[in-house]
């Protein structure tokens, strides 16, 4: 390396040199410090857990899938129901329900379906006991 002196008198470039040292120096202290802390992050506690049989918590939920046409007609689960008869489609919630637990109920309604029939299907829904209505639609 080659450093500058003050008794030279002309000389006036300065130093083109990089020195390095420091940062070489740095860096190998950087390295020895994750060399000897990298193994400690792997080691772990021995636990012996216990064997239990049990039933899984995660069970997805039911679901009753209501489409409502641009006609105002209902299918329940692909089943067509009559458009007038409102009490038809109360029974048939109130089966649903009756077999076992509260299913969500999953709504898609056509977008030129009146807004009374869809109301009615909901009412229908809350008297029989429906609390998990969800309203399905398409991404634009």
């Amino acid at each position: 390396m080659s450093f500058g002196s003050f008794d030279t008198p002309g000389v006036t470039q300065p130093m083109a040199e990089i020195n390095t040292t420091p940062l070489v120096d740095v860096m190998l202290v950087l390295l020895v410090i994750f060399i000897i802390t990298a193994p400690l992050f792997h080691q772990a506690v021995p636990i012996d857990l216990p064997k239990v049989e049990s039933t899984r918590l995660d069970e997805p939920p039911r679901v009753t899938s209501v489409l409502i046409d641009g006609d105002g007609d209902v299918y329940v689960d692909g089943e067509r129901l009559d458009r007038n008869e409102v009490h038809g489609l109360e029974a048939r919630f109130q089966s649903i329900v009756a077999s076992g637990g509260v299913p969500e109920l999953h709504l898609r309604a056509d977008r030129a379906t009146r807004y009374e029939r869809v109301t009615e299907v909901l009412a229908a829904a809350q008297k029989s006991g429906l609390t998990k209505i969800a309203f399905v639609t398409e991404q634009k």
